[in-house]
């Protein structure tokens, strides 16, 4: 069976259950954090959504620089929920195409995370995309939970009933 086909059944579970978390993101604490070193609500769930984007880079340009020329991008802010959940379904239909055309060769091949023009690490398009796309998504999307229970959201579960839903 090619990787492409393997990655797509996690990739489907594992977007559902984003976008269920996505939905519950409340419009009216935009600028809320649990600390002051967090993320603000609405960036975190602006990251969220918009990680399926990364999955272009990992499977399709030889690497991506976080901080191309020495300074990071200012960070993409959606304020309500409903163009939140709009870009993460166009970047999430985006990615899964790219896993779909993606051949076994093209996974095998060499990817790097760059910052500032220099490689932090290199390692094969497959282990890329597990990284900086699935794995890092999952991490956020947790992140995201611990916000929503703190601001009293009922958490939908993602791998089977939450203690909301029992």
């Amino acid at each position: 069976m090619p990787i492409a086909e393997m990655l797509l059944f996690e990739f489907d579970q594992e977007m559902a259950a984003t976008r269920k978390l996505l939905e519950r993101v409340p419009d009216g604490s935009p600028e809320w954090r649990p600390h002051e070193k967090s993320m603000t609500l609405s960036r975190l769930a602006t990251h969220v959504a918009e990680l399926p984007h990364w999955t272009g880079r990992a499977l399709v340009e030889p690497g991506f620089d976080v901080m191309p020329g020495g300074t990071r991008k200012p960070p993409l802010v959606i304020e309500t929920t409903t163009e939140r959940l709009a870009h993460f379904d166009q970047k999430a239909a985006d990615a899964r195409a790219a896993i779909a055309r993606t051949t076994d060769a093209t996974f095998d091949e060499s990817w790097s995370f760059i910052r500032n023009g220099t490689p932090a690490w290199t390692a094969t398009r497959y282990y890329g995309y597990r990284r900086m796309m699935q794995n890092h998504l999952i991490h956020h999307r947790a992140q995201l939970g611990v916000y929503l229970r703190q601001l009293g959201v009922a958490i939908p579960g993602m791998y089977g009933p939450s203690a909301d839903e029992r």
